[in-house]
């Protein structure tokens, strides 16, 4: 795989973060998650990963931090600005120690501004960058596209992209850096294609109305989604004309009569009237192997009985479809481990272990609580 031999050591956080060590060790990446000592719950996103349970209250558990991020090539963390100086593992001390190492910060507002310390949600990171107030229908207040925007493709993939830059370069310079990945300048990043499209002609047809009244914010009639008979939906997204014109032959409607671009209303109405006349499975025939760009809208549980995506998702070992890593490489592709979930502390043991401690140290700092090796032991 991609990143056989890399070594990454993730803070144990919240979904971004997580997601972030996900992808590397989907990849290859040897990836191993600093848990709490005890009481923390395992992460649905911590598959391929193995888990050291320290106590960072105790000294010497900060030190086994630095001990193994001295045997690291990437240290993940996703605190607010300041908390992991106080703990005596910032970017000075831990690349201090080893000047290859990669510091990925990952966080809401980023390392300076006045937002830095601030608490925030997904939400409240594309309400900041601008790009909430794009999502929604008209006259409607903004909607979050649940929290994929800000914490996994501005926060987590971000990251990760930055990451692999940062392993890149360091083929030729020999040396680690500090990443700053922040959730609102990422989901700012992310979404260029509105800022860029705001100034140019085509634009102007694209973004510059006021939200839901544009091509592509569910404004159009020809790029929204359809109730069926059956109370499903069909989505639609027939913004070329020679698109349009399959949908309105599929569809049994006349193009002199409803014209791409003329009145919108009247041609919502129709879609509406003429969408709720069959069942999902039935359109769904109809538009089947058609070049009018219209699908059902599958929903979450059922995308892995689709024929086409069937190779896109994989069972684990508690029966959940997950699905499969992307992109796909050739010669060395990812692999998702579908196995169970580690425990907290899991691998404490063998972590320790291959860091250089010796079966005396590591039994010392268990019987001191400074570090925990649960039942679930692989030595």
């Amino acid at each position: 795989m991609a990143l056989k031999g890399i070594r990454v050591i993730e803070m144990a956080g919240l979904a971004p973060g997580p997601f972030c060590g996900m992808v590397l060790a989907d990849h290859g990446a040897n990836v191993i998650r600093i848990d709490k000592l005890r009481g923390a719950i395992p992460d649905t996103l911590s598959r391929g990963k193995r888990s050291l349970a320290v106590d960072l209250k105790h000294t010497e558990g900060v030190g086994v931090v630095r001990k193994v991020c001295q045997h690291a090539d990437v240290i993940i963390e996703p605190f607010r600005p300041g908390v992991m100086e106080k703990l005596g593992l910032g970017p000075a001390v831990l690349c201090g120690d080893n000047s290859k190492l990669i510091y990925a910060r990952l966080t809401g507002f980023g390392q300076t501004g006045d937002n830095k310390h601030m608490a925030g949600h997904d939400i409240n990171y594309i309400a900041t960058s601008g790009v909430l107030s794009r999502f929604g229908r008209r006259d409607a207040k903004p909607t979050p596209p649940v929290n994929l925007m800000a914490d996994f493709a501005g926060g987590g993939l971000m990251c990760a992209v930055g990451i692999l830059l940062a392993l890149l370069e360091r083929t030729t310079s020999g040396k680690g850096q500090v990443i700053d990945c922040n959730m609102v300048q990422g989901s700012a990043y992310v979404s260029s294609f509105l800022w860029s499209s705001l100034g140019a002609t085509y634009g102007e047809g694209l973004w510059g109305k006021p939200r839901g009244e544009n091509l592509l914010d569910s404004g159009a009639p020809f790029y929204d989604t359809y109730k069926t008979k059956d109370g499903k939906y069909m989505a639609v997204g027939a913004l070329e004309p020679q698109f349009y014109s399959i949908l309105l032959e599929a569809l049994g409607l006349d193009e002199d009569e409803y014209s791409q671009f003329g009145d919108w209303t009247a041609l919502r109405e129709k879609f509406t009237n003429t969408f709720a006349t069959k069942t999902q499975s039935e359109w769904a025939v109809v538009f089947a192997g058609k070049d009018a760009c219209v699908t059902p809208v599958v929903e979450l549980e059922d995308a892995h009985k689709q024929s086409y995506n069937r190779h896109l998702f994989v069972r684990d070992d508690a029966g959940r479809y997950q699905p499969t890593p992307a992109p796909v490489l050739s010669r060395t592709p990812a692999h998702l481990t579908a196995g169970s979930l580690p425990s907290p502390g899991q691998h404490s043991t063998s972590v320790l272990k291959e860091c250089g401690l010796t079966s005396t140290e590591i039994d010392g700092l268990i019987s001191k609580g400074t570090i925990f090796q649960s039942v679930n032991s692989k030595l």
